[in-house]
């Protein structure tokens, strides 16, 4: 008899008040261990059984609710503290700011976890039935961060595998398919056997499996085109980037790297960073045509610069053919919330509040949208600056198809660690997903050439000031993932659901209480 009462004592034990959060968030911070830059995927073969065990014996919704939150507290705490840097590149205007926006961007970002354990509660059935809802809901619950109030789908269960040949199966099912199979792999060794540990050989198995998949998915090496590219880094810190004394200091070493001689013959396009040309454009011709000397005739240019038009400030990327001419301007259209502009900006200005990189109360404003840019003689591109290539849907064009991704972003604003790491990360997801290749040139790093698996062929590291001379590779064939986007693990969240409402409707009907 005591055997039979020992497993509620020890359930109402963990579950209760401190102790649940305490296990919850040891899970969550567990699970952040798998982000870039410390990339150990496997601590979520412990945190997510253990997760799920807490799940299925929690003691009612709000316990479920709170099993979700607490967990998700500690992994954002634990995988976007970078948040913080941006708040002191000007501590004294908006340093007092930096651990509040962590605390309350992780809590409030959790509250997805908690929702989607909490929706995952009202599942009837056997434990199969309930994790198998409680991974659908929870990839559903990150589905839905990443796109309401903007989005910021940073940081997804995908990116753990980043380091991985696992990182391959993004080609099929992106990134919020990868996240529910990451869901199903720890949750496996709760439901094939009686013994966990036992179970848990399973989860290693299917890893072991998916691994060995990817792996032979990036065992062909891939051809290169003839176009080369030049990537230039000037490293700028962002607190130094736009004091007056230091801007012809960045412009000059800039102008120095594209003037470089190449090793072989010149570069067909020189690229330069997000907001690397640091005048308006319009503002400063000779400053312009200095560029276009130093990348020498015949070579295009690519960079990041601010416009305005009709009194509005715009982060554009400008395209400039081999004599100088504007063949087109992109400008950035997902923009950074509280970054670039802030919401009701010309009444909170009068305050003194104001995005930590506009330069006005009323911020920047948005483009038109996403669209692929054609020029002469360089192949058609799908450009993407900074915050926009952590959307997956972003380069998603339906029939469209670029033959390369470009990036250009300005990390000095994410600090020298884990920020800029994730943020690169996610740009490699964008190429696997899309089967392109993706040149990347970021202010302070990491600037790389990026092939259509997510291999970095080359880079320059962070905080050094350097370019690089890459060619471009050629693009794969369309993946799965670019054909049908999001709907395979939609479509599987969707059966489950069905499955679990006639279980739970069956159950009721005999007069069961299955939950």
């Amino acid at each position: 008899m005591p055997q039979k009462n020992m497993r509620p004592k020890v359930i109402r034990y963990l579950t209760t008040s401190w102790r649940l959060a305490a296990l919850a968030g040891i899970c969550g911070a567990i699970m952040a261990l798998g982000q870039a830059p410390i990339s150990l995927p496997y601590g979520l073969l412990i945190a997510l059984p253990a997760l799920g065990w807490l799940f299925l014996n929690n003691q009612g919704r709000k316990q479920a609710f709170l099993t979700g939150w607490y967990a998700g507290s500690a992994y954002f705490m634990a995988s976007i503290f970078w948040i913080m840097e941006p708040f002191y590149i000007e501590a004294d205007v908006f340093g007092w700011m930096a651990p509040f926006a962590l605390l309350f961007m992780s809590i409030g970002l959790a509250l997805f976890w908690g929702g989607g354990f909490l929706l995952a509660s009202f599942a009837c059935g056997k434990p199969l039935l309930r994790l198998a809802a409680l991974a659908a809901a929870w990839t559903f619950a990150e589905f839905l961060r990443a796109h309401i109030l903007t989005g910021f789908p940073w940081g997804l269960l995908a990116y753990v595998w980043s380091e991985t040949p696992l990182f391959q199966i993004l080609a099929y099912l992106g990134p919020h398919g990868l996240g529910m199979l990451t869901l199903v792999i720890g949750f496996i060794p709760l439901v094939v056997s009686r013994n966990i540990w036992f179970g848990g050989s399973y989860a290693v198995l299917l890893v072991a499996l998916l691994w060995g998949g990817g792996q032979w998915r990036l065992s062909d090496p891939q051809p290169l085109t003839e176009t080369r590219v030049r990537l230039v880094q000037p490293n700028a810190p962002q607190r130094l980037k736009w004091r007056s004394d230091m801007v012809p200091v960045f412009y000059n070493r800039a102008l120095k790297l594209t003037r470089a001689i190449a090793k072989e013959r010149r570069p067909d396009v020189v690229i330069w960073p997000e907001t690397a040309i640091p005048f308006t454009l319009g503002s400063d011709t000779m400053a312009l045509q200095a560029l276009v000397r130093a990348a020498g005739p015949g070579t295009q240019i690519l960079a990041g610069i601010r416009r305005y038009q009709d009194n509005r400030l715009y982060n554009s990327m400008l395209y400039l053919d081999g004599s100088g001419g504007i063949l087109a301007v992109y400008d950035k259209h997902h923009l950074v919330p509280f970054g670039e502009y802030m919401p009701l900006g010309n009444l909170l200005s009068r305050f003194g509040i104001r995005g930590m990189a506009d330069t006005d109360g009323g911020g920047f404003s948005a483009g038109t949208g996403t669209r692929i840019l054609r020029g002469a003689g360089l192949p058609d591109f799908l450009p993407l600056i900074c915050y926009e290539a952590i959307f997956p849907g972003l380069s998603q064009l339906g029939n469209e198809r670029p033959k390369w991704l470009l990036h250009i972003t300005n990390d000095a604003w994410f600090g020298n660690f884990a920020g800029p790491q994730q943020h690169l990360a996610q740009a490699r997801a964008r190429a696997i997903e899309q089967g392109l290749p993706l040149a990347r040139a970021a202010n302070t790093g990491v600037s790389a050439m990026i092939d259509p698996f997510g291999r970095i062929l080359d880079s320059i590291p962070l905080n050094q000031a350097g370019f690089l001379d890459a060619k471009l590779p050629a693009p794969l064939g369309r993946t799965a993932y670019s054909y049908l986007g999001e709907w395979p693990w939609l479509l599987i969240a969707l059966l489950i659901g069905i499955i679990v409402s006639l279980k739970c409707r069956k159950g009721k009907g005999n007069g069961l209480a299955m939950i």
